[in-house]
C-alpha cells in the first residue's frame, strides 16, 4: 500500500488520533503552526445589483454578502429606529452537512448571533436609519450566503457584513408629512454611517486543553469545543461558546489578545479593499 494511501485510510479510521500524531509536534496536517491563521481576501463592491455587497474568503470558506435598502415604517415601540435583517444562508451546495428545505439550526443561530454581534458593537446606530419618526425607516437586508463552509463561518460572515456595510449608499429620501409622499432621489446619494468594525476570530479546543486558531471543518467537527471571540477595537463586544469543553481564564485571555491583533489585520484588509473601490 502507498504510504499516502495509508495515510488517508488511518485518518478516516482514526481521525482523532490522526490529528493527535501531528499536534504533539506542534503542527496541524495542514501545515499550520496551532496559532496560524489561513489566509484571507477581501472583494467589495462586486455585486452591482446590491446597495453594498463583499465577499469573504477564509482559507477556503467563502461569504458573499449582500445588502438590500428598502423603505418600510418603524416599529410602533421603536419610532426612531430602522432595521438591520443579517440572515446567514448555509445551502447544500456549500457542506454535505446541509440539506435543501428550510434554514437549519445552524443557519438560525449563526443569523442571531451576527445580528448580536453587530448590535453590541455599535457598529450601526439604527437612529440614523430612521427618516421620519413613526413614518418612515431604512431596512437595510443583509443575505449572508455561504458558497463553502471549511470553518470559522462567523469569523468570516462578521466581516463580510462589515465590509458590505461600509460600501453602502443610500439614497435622498423626503417625505410629505400632509400627503404622505415619499419622493426617492438616486442621483443624491450619501454613504451610510458605520462607527466601529467588530471582527469575529474562532478558536477550536481539541482534547480539552490545545487552542487551535482559526480551524477549518473538520478541525471544527473533530474538536471538543469551539469558542468564537468578537473584539471592537481594544474592546470585547462578545463571546460565543456553545457547550463543550471549558477553557481556564488564562486560555481565553490568551485567545482574547489573539482575537484583539486579527482585528487590526482584518481592519487593514478591508480598508484595503474599500481605497480600491473608490479608484
Amino acid at each position: 500500500m502507498h504510504s499516502l494511501d495509508m495515510a488517508a485510510s488511518y485518518k478516516t479510521i482514526h481521525p482523532v488520533k490522526y490529528y493527535r500524531d501531528f499536534l504533539a509536534h506542534d503542527i496541524r496536517p495542514d501545515g499550520r503552526s496551532l496559532q496560524k491563521f489561513r489566509p484571507m481576501s477581501i472583494n467589495v463592491g462586486s455585486i452591482k445589483t446590491a446597495d453594498g455587497s463583499a465577499i469573504v474568503k477564509i482559507g477556503n470558506t467563502t461569504i458573499v454578502c449582500g445588502v438590500k435598502a428598502e423603505l418600510a415604517t418603524p416599529k410602533p415601540e421603536e419610532p426612531n429606529l430602522g432595521y438591520l435583517v443579517p440572515n446567514v444562508e448555509l445551502p447544500p451546495l456549500c457542506s454535505p452537512k446541509f440539506r435543501p428545505g428550510p434554514p437549519s439550526d445552524q443557519a438560525q443561530v449563526s443569523s442571531n448571533f451576527v445580528a448580536e454581534a453587530v448590535a453590541n458593537s455599535g457598529c450601526l446606530d439604527l437612529r440614523d436609519l430612521c427618516i421620519v419618526p413613526e413614518r418612515l425607516a431604512w431596512v437595510l437586508h443583509c443575505d449572508l450566503i455561504c458558497l463553502d463552509h471549511d470553518g470559522s463561518l462567523l469569523d468570516a460572515c462578521i466581516t463580510a457584513l462589515v465590509a458590505a456595510l461600509r460600501t453602502v449608499e443610500l439614497p435622498h429620501v423626503s417625505y410629505d408629512t400632509d400627503t404622505e409622499a415619499t419622493v426617492v432621489s438616486k442621483d443624491k446619494k450619501s454613504k451610510l454611517k458605520v462607527n466601529s468594525s467588530p471582527v469575529a476570530t474562532t478558536y477550536a479546543i481539541f482534547d480539552d486543553e490545545i487552542i487551535l486558531t482559526d480551524p477549518t471543518n473538520e478541525e471544527e467537527s473533530l474538536s471538543s469545543g469551539i469558542v468564537t471571540i468578537v473584539v471592537q477595537g481594544d474592546k470585547l463586544c462578545s463571546v460565543h461558546k456553545p457547550g463543550g469543553s471549558p477553557l481556564t481564564e488564562m486560555q481565553l485571555q490568551g485567545c482574547i489578545s489573539g482575537a484583539s491583533k486579527r482585528a487590526e489585520y482584518i481592519n487593514k484588509l478591508v480598508d484595503t479593499a474599500l481605497a480600491s473601490l473608490k479608484t
